[in-house]
This record gives C-alpha cells, structure tokens and sequence, in this order.
C-alpha cells in the first residue's frame, strides 16, 4: 500500500549513576537479541543514558540513525529527569517499558530496581505534560519486552501518519445530512491539517482531465479487478478520469505533509454533473491506503487513515445501517452462532468497500439516487457482500463543542448472504444492542462507523489515549454484568 508511514525504532537504555550501568546494557542486547529473532530491525543505540549529557548524546545517535519512533528501556532504575527529557526531546512516539529481575540467586549486584524506575518515569512525565506508550504490564523479561515492542510498533505508525496527514476534503456535508458534521478545532490538536475545498474547484479540475493519456491504462486495471463483475463498461473512462484527477489533487495539495486522506462528496448534486457517482473509486483509492470517506465525513477519513495504518490493510466505512429480520437471523443465524438477534445488524454503503473486502462484486448503479435521478447518472458503485471474518468497529469523533472521544467494538462479519444491495455485510458485535443505545445514540456518534478487517482494539484504544482522548470517552461494547451510566438498572 502507498501512502503509510513506516516506523524506525531505537532502544535506548538508561541506567541510574548508582547502580551498575553495564546491567543495563547488557539486559539492552538480549531484548534487541529477543526482538530481532522475532520480529526483525530495530536500532540498539550504544549509548546508555546516565545523565543529560548522555541523552544529548543518545538523540543525536537515534537522529542521525533515521529512527522516528523510541523505545526508552530501563534495565534498572532509572534517571527519571534524563530519560523523561529524552522522551520530550525527541520528536516521536515514545514507549517505556522497564527489565523483570533475572535470578533469585543474583538479587544483590544484579539487582535492577527497575519496577520501581517505571513510577518514577511516569510520575515524572505527568510532571511534564509528556506522552509515552506505557504497556499493560510494563515489566518483563527480554522475550517479554521484544513482544511488548513490537505491539508498540502500530501504535508508532499511527502517531507518526497522524503528525503528518492532511485531510482534504470537497465541499460542504449534504443538506439534511448534518450527522457527519464536527468542528475541525480537534484535528489541529491531533496535529492533522486539513484543507477544505470547494466541488466547483474539483468539478474543473476533472473537466482538465478529460482525454488525460492516462485513462486508458487506469481503464484497463479497472477491468482486471471488476472481471465478470464488470457490469457498466460504458463508465469507466470517466472513472479513471475521476480518480486520476483525485490522484492528481492528493499529490499536487498535500504540500508539506506525507500523507493525505480524502472526504468527498458524492451527492446531491454530484451525479448530475459529473455524470457518475464516485463509489468505485473511493474503494480503489482506499485500497491503495488513501483513504476516503463518504458524503464529506471527515471523523471518517481521519478514522480510516488511523485503522489503515495499524492494521496495514485496506478499510472501510459503513452506515450502521439496519436491523437484521427475525426470519433471516431464525433461519441463518439462530443455533449456529452464539449471537442474539439484537447482537446482530447490516452494515452497508452504496459501494465504497473495496473489492478485495467482498465475497464477489458487480459495478452498478446506485438503487437509492436512482429512485430519484436518472439511472445512467448513478452508475459507479462497487457492489457485493462483504468478506465473512473478524473485524473491529470504531470511530474517533469530535462532538459539536468540539470534544474529542472515541469507539471501539470487536466482533466479526458472519457467513450469511445479505439478499440486499450495496456494499454490505451482516454483523454481529456481542452486546450491540446495549452499546448502540448506551454508546452510538448516547453519545451522539454519527451513522458512518469504520470497519478493520481484523481484531484490532488493543491498538485502537492505545492510540486514541495517546492522542488525547479522555479514558473515560473511549467507549466499548460492555459484557453483560457491566453497566453503562445511563443503564436502567431496572429494565
């Protein structure tokens, strides 16, 4: 996939002047020996931070390396005031995680302290209003603290795409449509840009396009992927013409930043002048790791940007659509999953899923638009149902005063046709029916939900902390026993 940050990490040891640095360095080499067997490349950084003018000297070393995100390892105690600066001088995500004694028969000179060094570290990063990723348990063994550095790797990724996305978004959300709408105020807080532009600017910059000589090769990759499905033929050129137009804009407006997700507009007036809608190519573009949403939800670009990058695969972004029918979940569902029906529901859009996310695709028309528009105006949507498997649920959302919080729900997509139309999927979350009324209309969340092919919520809920949503506004599906506050208890 284009369009994705990759992490470099180093690991920095540190070492308190009182206890013996070489414990510190050499419990570094077997967690970089650890991590390297397993998982591959990390930078081990020779210097072991004692003091400030060792930090200086470490960041200049991790600097001129090329790592952009940084593992501060105390195999003992600890500098707090040195490894805290290191953290707040470097420009990155951070993780502290700390080394398990070894022996009981070494508990004199080779004892570490360092389970103690971890509340020193995070006292004193609170004192600075600093960031680091701390895990569950942040104490282990080498083996132990490869693993733990290698679940930090996605967390990295996501804060490094975010310090450098921009979103750019085309035109103003629908009428009647004000669900998608939030304050940009928490974006610059996230540290994404974004710009917003007019759909007259990107009507004339796809009337430009027109004969690009480019289009025929896109033309011919849209056939490969629609193959049997490719329904419309009589489309395609002005498809290609819309997405390299989109591609042309992205590289053209990104300026200084890396990465770029879009929020497009692809109604009411859309249709008509264009002359397509732009599902299938939302979809082609999303597979390539350029997110974009739908009806200019711009939560829901930045949400699928942040589930793309952690999970390294193409997303989606779905209405939280309908309920499923007692006869269809009696017949298909009852007795062969362990799900309610009220666990259950229909995610769906016009035909923004990519194809590699469906059972089978056809290029069609929109069925809805086309209720009211002409037919041949509404062609460009990618539909089929969607694959069966693991997914995760979530969405980060400004609210109107411009809150940020936060939703995670793991679940999965069952094996069951749709019988309906669009991109779409049965899902089943446990719980749903308690978080939907506790959580989705509690809380105010918009219909758009993005969906990772995969269970992904330990990463998810990681990131959301680490950018600054409360604990208390990262919502969950609940068990049941656990109650949410606005939970009749009596019902």
């Amino acid at each position: 996939m284009n369009n994705m940050p990759k992490e470099k990490i180093a690991i920095v040891a540190v070492s308190r002047d009182c206890f013996p640095m070489t414990l510190s360095e050499n419990r570094r080499k077997a967690v970089v020996k650890a991590y390297q067997e397993k998982y591959g490349e990390i930078y081990e950084c020779p210097v072991c931070v004692e003091n400030e003018i060792h930090m200086r000297k470490a960041l200049a070393d991790i600097k001129e390396a090329g790592c952009n995100a940084l593992v501060v390892y105390l195999g003992n105690f600890g500098p707090e005031s040195s490894e805290t600066l290191l953290i707040k001088e470097f420009d990155g995500p951070a993780m502290v995680v700390a080394a398990a004694e070894e022996t009981g028969d070494n508990l004199i000179q080779g004892r570490g302290d360092a389970y103690c060094g971890v509340l020193n570290a995070s006292y004193n990063l609170k004192l600075r209003n600093l960031k680091a990723y701390i895990p569950e348990y942040p104490v282990g063994t080498a083996a132990e603290c490869a693993d733990m550095i290698h679940e930090f790797g996605p967390i990295a990724r996501a804060i490094i795409g975010l310090n450098n996305l921009k979103i750019i978004s085309f035109g103003p959300r629908p009428q009647d449509f004000l669900a998608c709408n939030a304050p940009i105020k928490q974006l610059y807080h996230l540290g994404v840009e974004i710009e917003e532009n007019s759909e007259l600017d990107l009507f004339e910059a796809f009337n430009n396009h027109a004969g690009d000589e480019r289009i025929p090769e896109v033309v011919a990759d849209m056939e490969k992927e629609l193959g049997e499905g490719n329904k419309k033929p009589e489309i395609l050129t002005k498809l290609a013409q819309y997405e390299i137009t989109l591609l042309d804009w992205v590289e053209g407006h990104k300026g200084s930043r890396d990465f770029v997700a879009i929020a497009g507009k692809c109604w009411p007036a859309f249709q008509t002048q264009f002359g397509f809608v732009p599902c299938y190519v939302n979809s082609r573009l999303t597979q390539k790791g350029i997110p974009v949403s739908c009806e200019v939800d711009i939560y829901g670009a930045l949400s699928e940007f942040i589930g793309t990058v952690i999970s390294q695969d193409a997303v989606t972004l779905l209405d939280i659509n309908n309920s499923v029918p007692a006869d269809m979940y009696d017949a298909e569902i009852k007795g062969k999953h362990e799900y309610t029906l009220k666990d259950t529901f229909m995610g769906f859009h016009c035909g923004n899923t990519a194809s590699s996310k469906l059972s089978f695709c056809e290029m069609k028309y929109q069925l809805i638009m086309a209720r009211s528009l002409p037919e041949e105006v509404t062609q460009g949507t990618l539909e089929g149902d969607i694959v069966p498997g693991d997914i995760t649920f979530y969405r980060l959302q400004s609210t109107s005063d411009a809150k940020i919080r936060a939703y995670i729900a793991q679940g999965e997509v069952l094996p069951v046709a749709t019988r309906s139309f669009g991109a779409i999927g049965v899902f089943a979350i446990p719980e749903m029916g308690r978080f939907y009324r506790h959580v989705l209309i509690e809380k105010n969340y918009p219909h758009h939900g993005a969906v990772a092919f995969g269970h992904f919520g330990k990463a998810l809920y990681e990131v959301f902390k680490y950018v600054g949503v409360p604990v208390e506004e990262i919502d969950f599906n609940q068990p049941k026993g656990m109650m949410y506050p606005t939970e009749n208890p009596f019902a």
